[in-house]
């Protein structure tokens, strides 16, 4: 029996909740080393396992694999989610990356100042709302278009549930303009191993809170 994917990551989100939402969607169990020490860290750096000094870093096939998106990429290139041709690989790339451009935006307000958060939440969800969910929404217009690429589930259809439910934490009306990705988001929430990871007590992280703040910057000491 093959080996658990194992994740090194701090216990929150940032770069690695894509690849543990892509995990859990593709129904694959995974372990998780919660960094939580610069000791921690230091190790992985001198032991080689950081190629550019950064996580995340994944175990998974004998490699040690960082950096997300060449993560992502053999995760949805594995597990059947990345489209039937170079065609179909090459729209989900794109959507992916749009997608991420938001999903940065969003996990940045986290960190910003009080005085300055609710001038950034505003911000985000004008772009969501005027450059992002609309160029989605056009997609899901076409005829029985129920999955963004090639009407069959993918990557794409993963990020894009994950940075809806992020926008919708920072107001909970963002798709009210949208009714067929309120639509989308309902029945890709359904599937059964993403309704799994949607439920209490799964590996899927909160928002960050200070907390989680803190211990990055000590364990990177940045």
């Amino acid at each position: 029996m093959a080996e658990k994917p194992r994740l090194y990551y701090f216990n929150g989100r940032g770069r690695m909740e894509s690849i543990r939402w892509l995990l859990a969607a593709a129904g694959v169990e995974f372990e998780e080393v919660i960094l939580e020490t610069r000791e921690q860290y230091l190790k992985l750096v001198e032991d080689g396992s950081l190629l550019f000094q950064q996580v995340p870093l994944v175990e998974i096939d004998g490699m040690k694999l960082t950096q997300s998106r060449a993560i992502l990429s053999y995760l949805a290139a594995k597990y059947n989610l990345y489209g039937k041709d170079l065609k179909e690989t090459a729209l989900i790339n794109m959507y992916t990356d749009g997608i991420s451009d938001l999903m940065v935006l969003t996990m940045g307000c986290y960190s910003k100042p009080p005085e300055e958060k609710e001038k950034e939440i505003k911000f985000i969800l004008e772009k969501a709302k005027n450059r992002y969910f609309p160029v989605f929404e056009k997609v899901l217009k076409n005829p029985g278009q129920d999955y963004l690429v090639g009407n069959k589930f993918s990557w794409a259809d993963i990020h894009l549930l994950e940075v809806i439910l992020m926008v919708e934490e920072l107001c909970a009306t963002v798709l009210s303009e949208f009714p067929l990705l309120q639509a989308f988001k309902t029945r890709i929430s359904n599937i059964p191993t993403i309704k799994k990871f949607l439920q209490p007590g799964s590996q899927r992280k909160p928002p960050p809170d200070d907390h989680y703040l803190t211990t990055v910057r000590k364990v990177l000491a940045s």
